[in-house]
């Protein structure tokens, strides 16, 4: 049994790397062949709150590399409040790990920092998979920090974890997929990371209100091959964002997943994989 496949993301150890003036916390494992991937997670999320399912897919075929922003989780520094300070560090994080060519898989507020990382420096992104995500200046986008709040308070009022209210909607099958899907958060039981703090989500939701309040920016000039996943009830992030996405990058294709809200990816995670690792494939 090769490496990539003995070792799950459950067991992958937690390290850091000093980037950016600052010291990031991260995981990496999977095959050592081709372009490392590199994941860029959600609003409020740490290294803990990968899918295992969708990671351990992804890194049966590439190289994964998971990273905390500067601040969450058990990366050192202030958090920033800004894409594009975000977006920076990212860079910053994947040089020092020594890599001039990259993958990146940008999930939600992940995918906003992936299009920036792109803009900044198109000779570092090779291949950008977009899930959940928008543009700057994107339809609604404005919007998705009261979605996100309003979740929140109503999760706690009814004694839920927020996750199944701001990635899931309220149907049968969806209901079913968030079960299981926390079920698979919880398979990490030894050096979990640092929990999401209040500030962290505050400066976040700063952050993405700032990017759906931007003027669209142009996409055209990214030269990146583009997956777009979305799902088609999503709540957090319209899914006209989609729409626009696919419509603005040169080289861009869409998947939309029936009945799938903002944890499309969770909900639909072996199909996803299916898809996420035909679109990597050189």
């Amino acid at each position: 049994m090769t490496e990539h496949t003995a070792l799950r993301y459950r067991d992958v150890a937690t390290r850091t790397i000093g980037a950016s003036g600052t010291t990031f916390a991260y995981r990496e494992y999977g095959s050592q062949a081709g372009v490392p991937l590199v994941l860029l997670t959600h609003l409020g999320g740490n290294l803990d709150n990968w899918d295992p399912a969708v990671v351990d897919g992804l890194a049966d075929e590439r190289h994964v590399i998971a990273v905390d922003y500067r601040g969450v989780g058990a990366s050192a520094g202030t958090i920033r409040d800004t894409i594009e300070q975000i977006a920076a560090d990212t860079r910053a994080v994947i040089r020092a790990l020594g890599y001039d060519r990259v993958d990146v898989f940008g999930l939600s507020m992940g995918g906003m920092v992936a299009q920036a990382v792109a803009a900044q420096a198109p000779e570092l992104v090779d291949r950008l998979i977009l899930a959940a995500t928008g543009p700057a200046g994107g339809p609604g986008l404005t919007g998705m920090t009261r979605v996100a709040v309003r979740a929140v308070l109503r999760a706690v009022l009814t004694f839920n974890d927020p996750k199944t209210l701001l990635f899931f909607t309220r149907s049968k099958v969806e209901k079913s997929a968030a079960h299981q899907y926390i079920a698979r958060l919880k398979d990490r039981v030894v050096g979990r990371d640092d929990a999401i703090t209040p500030a962290v989500y505050r400066a976040q939701l700063s952050a993405v209100r700032a990017w759906g309040a931007q003027a669209p920016a142009g996409l055209s000039a990214l030269a990146s091959r583009v997956l777009i996943v979305h799902g088609d009830n999503d709540r957090m992030v319209p899914p006209a964002n989609a729409t626009v996405l696919v419509r603005s990058l040169p080289d861009a294709t869409l998947t939309v997943f029936p009945d799938s809200g903002h944890g499309v990816v969770f909900q639909n995670h072996r199909a996803f994989v299916d898809r996420a690792r035909e679109f990597l494939r050189r």
